[in-house]
């Protein structure tokens, strides 16, 4: 098991801020000239956020001994001089749908990217590599969110600080979306150091689902998910940068889910894939047939999946015609069966069988795969080093994950294991890991194992004494601001109700 500091991999620290703020101004410096600070001036604005994840490391007891000085190296007892490491932010979309300013309880902010960034590159100084690395929803720009977020300044101060730092756009295509419709496509370079298929086989949490064959992925054409989901075959398709790196440091964004209940890091790694649409995320149908697409598959809701369907066809066959036909179609079918946000369908609510599998198989593949698509011995000391500081600065409830309410929260939770991470993110949301599939599933995952503890026995570091030295388990739910979950998963993921009245 992963030990550094204070912490090993069933330990968490959760660090609240007093100063519930974003600063402004890329690339988000420091204001305090702290003596380990290497990288670039210090700030003129208050920068809370950079003083909070400087104190959650030092909570965690990393280099303890020399905290205080030039030569305090908190992130040295996890990474080497010389090793590559991935920053995984949440970049699924540059605005938020209702609010001009939504995108800051959407996306993982800069300054969360620059903090953890400035103590990493001190890490792997003198030759390593600092790779920024997503693959955003695929009709998102991830020019904008780089301009938005500022990695195009932190970009440019570490390369004049002599540090290899790099911006990836994993996908190969970027889509052009209208009226709720694909319009265009346009193919993009993708991942430089290419990409790495894997097979989990009957490794996969996938190997008795009864439905294989019948998932929906990320584009209109579902042969191409089933494709590489059934006959024994449960197929990835992983960024090689990823593969690669010595270290995947996850930066998620703290929020709710439509289709996962949660997106906390083992969400996250949605975003290291080279093609979503090899990615089950729902399957067809309702749970008579063995489906999870609605709960109440009715006669209704199965005149809508046979339309939509015909429509997706026309548009792939015809673009031009089809798609505009479609786009046409669109309002139609909204005024009769419902608007997304607030109708459930595909698969955006509690009874989702689907994509909790797919999640934590892409988790057993960080953990344990190969450069060469091969996988390591399946155990727990073998895993890859999967790191996590989450941004539950301003966190996203309800409509999560792309159309979320504000939570002022003013969390940063960081852990060195994602199934730890996670489950103290439900618990600090007001919701119980025990209902949420993909927590749950973390701790018993079959072939690769995730995580051999239990979540209950996690164990919290806090400013907050109400949470200091507390197990998952006994967390005071008086202590908690408990989240909205998204509308599909109310009333099935919050912890009991008679505990939340304090």
């Amino acid at each position: 098991m992963i030990r550094a500091g204070a912490i090993d991999a069933t330990t968490v620290v959760a660090h609240r801020l007093e100063d519930i703020a974003y600063p402004k101004s890329a690339p988000y410096a420091p204001a305090v000239a702290y003596p380990e600070h290497e990288f670039g001036a210090v700030g003129t604005e208050p920068n809370p956020v950079y003083d909070g994840v400087r104190a959650t490391f030092a909570a965690a007891g990393l280099d303890a001994a020399r905290f205080g000085t030039a030569e305090w190296n908190p992130l040295g007892e996890l990474i080497a001089p010389g090793e590559t490491v991935v920053l995984k932010p949440n970049m699924i979309k540059e605005f938020h749908p209702r609010h001009a300013d939504g995108w800051q309880w959407v996306l993982t902010h800069g300054s969360v990217v620059r903090s953890v960034a400035d103590y990493v590159a001190k890490a792997v100084k003198p030759s390593g590599r600092v790779v920024v690395a997503d693959a955003p929803q695929t009709d998102s720009s991830f020019t904008t969110m780089v301009e938005m977020l500022g990695f195009d300044r932190l970009r440019d101060l570490y390369a004049d600080a002599g540090v290899e730092f790099d911006l990836v756009d994993l996908r190969q295509e970027e889509w052009t979306n209208r009226d709720g419709v694909i319009v265009s496509r346009r193919a993009l370079s993708g991942d430089p150091a290419g990409a790495v298929a894997f097979d989990l086989g009957d490794k996969s949490e996938f190997t008795d689902h009864e439905r294989r064959g019948d998932y929906y992925g990320a584009d209109y054409d579902a042969s191409v998910v089933n494709h590489h989901h059934t006959g024994g075959r449960h197929r990835y398709l992983l960024s090689g940068s990823v593969m690669n790196a010595d270290v995947v440091f996850s930066l998620p964004k703290l929020k709710t889910h439509k289709k996962a209940g949660i997106t906390v890091s083992l969400k996250n790694l949605v975003g290291i894939t080279a093609d979503k649409n090899w990615l089950p995320h729902h399957t067809e149908g309702g749970p008579e047939q063995g489906g999870d697409e609605h709960p109440t598959y009715d006669l209704g809701h199965r005149i809508e999946r046979s339309a939509v369907a015909a429509l997706q066809r026309l548009s792939l066959r015809f673009p031009r015609l089809g798609t505009w036909i479609h786009r046409r179609a669109r309002p139609v079918g909204t005024a009769v069966f419902g608007d997304t946000e607030s109708v459930v369908r595909s698969g955006n609510w509690w009874g989702n069988d689907t994509i909790w599998r797919m999640c934590l198989d892409l988790n057993k593949l960080v953990l344990y795969g190969n450069p060469d698509g091969s996988m390591r011995p399946p155990a727990v000391d073998q895993q890859r080093r999967h790191l996590v500081l989450v941004d539950g600065v301003l966190a996203g409830e309800g409509r999560g994950p792309m159309n979320p309410d504000a939570v002022a929260a003013g969390l940063l939770l960081f852990g060195l294991h994602p199934a730890s991470v996670d489950a103290a993110a439900a618990v600090l949301m007001g919701f119980d890991p025990e209902r949420i599939p993909i927590v749950r599933q973390a701790f018993r995952a079959r072939h690769y194992p995730i995580a051999d503890w239990q979540w209950a026995d996690v164990r919290l570091l806090s400013n907050r004494p109400k949470w200091d030295g507390v197990r998952l388990a006994d967390v005071p739910p008086g202590s908690i601001r408990p989240f909205e979950p998204h509308f599909g998963w109310k009333g099935h993921i919050e912890r009991a109700s008679e505990l939340q009245s304090g």
